[in-house]
């Protein structure tokens, strides 16, 4: 009985250990996501013209934070979304200029979190997954998974109609037009929009061509 409870107690002394080094490291990464997440509301408050309203907004972007591999510390031109495993993507015959003329359809239909169908609202990934399924591509749910798919676009100024655009970490993703337009679904409150894009170098996180661009063959 006494060697029995000798090796019960060496084995929690195991556990303590190696739980440790995870703690720490759930303990750095709060304040990133927090980070990510106070720097998205300040970006999507200015560009619908008004102030953020707290943890209302990006909500659906949150869930993907837990699922991001050091990604939302990417930044500037080089390596831009490379440490993100490519997914495959179903084969068709759509390219981006068929992305955005499903996209815009859809200008008009409310924000609502958690939404993926038109009839009632969608949030951005919801937004983002519906346009593709349209063209007869399956994406994942989520922002975190979005981000994973198709293949990496190095820098903004190589992005062509159609591709996505992940920022600040996974927060948010919106769907590049081109000649500096986006559109998206952006916050409670608003609906599906053009607008111009404030996505910049220092607050994506990746750029993924799901489709090939316009003329590409």
């Amino acid at each position: 009985m006494t060697d029995i409870i000798g090796r019960i107690g060496t084995i929690e002394s195991m556990i303590e250990q190696l739980s440790t080094p995870s703690r720490a490291q759930n303990s750095t990464a709060a304040p990133a996501a927090a980070a990510n997440a106070a720097a998205f509301e300040t970006a999507l408050a200015a560009a619908a013209g008004g102030t953020s309203s707290g943890s209302s907004l990006a909500a659906d972007g949150l869930s993907g934070l837990a699922a991001l591999t050091g990604a939302g510390t990417l930044s500037g031109v080089a390596g831009l979304g490379a440490s993100i495993p490519a997914l495959p993507v179903q084969a068709g015959t759509a390219t981006g200029t068929d992305v955005v003329a499903t996209a815009k359809k859809y200008i008009g239909v409310p924000y609502v979190w958690g939404g993926t169908n038109p009839a009632t609202g969608m949030d951005c990934s919801g937004f983002v997954q519906r346009v593709f399924k349209d063209l007869g591509v399956e994406l994942p749910r989520v922002v975190s998974d979005q981000m994973k798919v198709g293949t990496p676009v190095a820098s903004l100024a190589e992005a062509r109609p159609g591709d996505l655009l992940v920022s600040f970490g996974g927060e948010h993703i919106s769907i590049y037009l081109g000649n500096g337009k986006a559109i998206d679904a952006p916050v409670p409150g608003q609906t599906i929009q053009i607008r111009d894009a404030w996505e910049q170098q220092s607050n994506l996180t990746a750029i993924r061509r799901i489709v090939p661009a316009a003329g590409a063959s």
